[in-house]
């Protein structure tokens, strides 16, 4: 495969439908082998000054036009990610490091993304009512809320974006957006895109930063009403605080413990699968990702020796490579958590049965790279089994029953994702109805959400809202009331009623 190229060294804030250049920069490091990839900017909070002034000037007369034309500009957004596929793929392979085969998947969620949203342009559906009293009409509808601000994630840095953009663009809405450092490249290139597609200037804003200084200057902002954020529970719990000072809306979306149960009717071999792409896809670096397996004591050792045959299969390096199934760490940061947790496992008593090391030979050397590691004999009280690891690392908890199963998944502070396997018909009405998580499988692993139902989870990973799905619309829109009386006099609800 042929590596795609930037055509910058250097990416500028986006802002008013011009590029504007910072000053301060540090650069974007490819985590499969330590390179450059650019130079992105260090924002001052001036900077989200200036991007509101223009959101707001151009969220007024964004708001006027037909919303059925709004999501014209998306239905090309969508046409020109469709075109630029392979070009973005490897793009965010490079900045994220996660598999070819991942990115391609990401970029086409955007994509859905853009073309459902884009239907909602001849829908963003009110209600209509009966009124109580004569000649009265009573409606309600949907109002955009002004100028927004979303932060995003260096996990997927594109698929979340298009979640939370989208809508609040086809809304009416005016995007002030801080993509992760991490990973900015996305945020240009789907900007560029934008600007192509003829979203007008000032409509969507990117600033590049550090959240303690953009981030936070985002969230103090008077002007910006709404902030969507995804990312660390430490963060969003700050976020959230703030904005509740403000009365500010405010949508989190955060980590997640996510299980999959495997129960002793469960065929194996699917449940292998299932265990091995939630834990390992993305290095296990996804609020979704499976870092539990809750499994039947009676099929225990059977799960156990299949996963480790086809561990053993899993291909590490560069995720440009077609070949390869899992790609590196993000940063060395993120290495050094994972290295925490594994001697924290040890030290508990779980039993390490495979990986639980960083890989340095040959090329792996060059970037940041963990074996996929599975523990076993883990307890449902153990740290490495109630705390997000965000790394290619899964614990086996033996369970004597359905029952306990739905126990220990349920046992953790965050309500993300959950999967269960088993042939029981009535196990899986029980288990989707006593999950209390915000996703359920039957039958398959605990990622793969799809564009048009709600993402999102309970307890400690969120604040009630979601992303996708048209209920992402009800983050970015207000509920206004509307009575049309047309009976020539003045009538009084709850009064004038015969």
């Amino acid at each position: 495969m042929v590596e795609t190229v930037l055509d910058t060294k250097k990416l500028a804030n986006f802002i008013n439908g011009e590029w504007v250049n910072c000053e301060n920069t540090t650069p974007v490091i490819n985590p499969a082998n330590g390179e450059t990839v650019v130079e992105v900017p260090l924002s001052e909070s001036a900077s989200v000054d200036e991007a509101v002034k223009a959101a707001k000037v151009a969220q007024k007369e964004w708001a006027l036009i037909p919303a059925p034309q709004r999501a014209e500009v998306l239905y090309r957004v969508g046409n020109l990610m469709k075109e630029r596929k392979e070009k973005l793929s490897q793009l965010l392979t490079m900045e994220n490091g996660k598999v070819i085969e991942e990115a391609r998947g990401e970029v086409q969620e955007g994509i859905d993304m853009a073309f459902y949203m884009a239907g909602e342009g001849r829908r963003l559906f009110g209600q209509t009512t009966p009124a109580e009293l004569k000649d009265k009409f009573a409606m309600s509808v949907r109002a955009p809320i002004g100028v927004v601000g979303i932060i995003t994630p260096w996990n997927f840095p594109i698929a979340i974006a298009t979640w939370k953009s989208f809508p609040a663009i086809v809304a009416g809405n005016a995007v002030i957006w801080k993509p992760a450092t991490e990973t900015p490249i996305m945020a240009y290139e789907l900007a560029k895109i934008f600007s192509e597609a003829g979203l007008p200037k000032g409509v969507i804003n990117v600033v590049f930063g550090k959240g303690s200084t953009v981030g936070d200057a985002m969230v103090h902002h008077d002007d910006i009403r709404v902030i969507s954020f995804t990312g660390s529970n430490e963060t969003g719990r700050n976020i959230a605080g703030e904005c509740g000072r403000q009365l500010k809306k405010v949508s989190l979306e955060m980590g997640g413990k996510n299980a999959v149960i495997v129960m002793d009717d469960a065929d194996l071999d699917l449940a292998v699968e299932g265990i091995l792409w939630s834990a390992f896809g993305t290095s296990g670096q996804r609020c979704t990702a499976c870092s539990r397996v809750i499994v039947h004591e009676d099929v225990k050792e059977k799960l156990e020796e299949r996963l480790l045959v086809e561990m053993e299969k899993l291909t590490i390096g560069n995720g440009l490579d077609e070949s390869i199934k899992v790609g590196p760490i993000i940063n060395k940061a993120g290495l050094d958590k994972i290295k925490k947790y594994i001697e924290i496992g040890k030290e508990e008593g779980a039993k390490l049965l495979a990986g639980g090391y960083e890989l340095t030979e040959a090329d792996l050397g060059k970037g940041h790279y963990f074996a996929p590691t599975l523990f076993t004999d883990a307890t449902a009280t153990m740290r490495i089994a109630q705390e997000e690891i965000f790394g290619p690392v899964v614990s086996l908890i033996p369970v004597k029953s359905f029952e306990e199963a739905i126990e220990v998944n349920n046992g953790v502070t965050y309500g993300l994702s959950s999967s269960i396997f088993t042939a029981d018909v009535n196990r899986v009405f029980k288990a989707q109805r006593d999950l209390d998580t915000g996703i359920v499988y039957v039958n398959a692993g605990t990622t793969g959400a799809e564009i048009h139902l709600p993402f999102g989870g309970s307890k400690g990973t969120g604040n009630g809202h979601r992303d996708s799905g048209v209920q992402a619309l009800d983050v970015f829109t207000e509920w206004k009331a509307v009575y049309v009386d047309f009976s020539g006099k003045l009538q009084r609800a709850q009064i004038d009623v015969d």
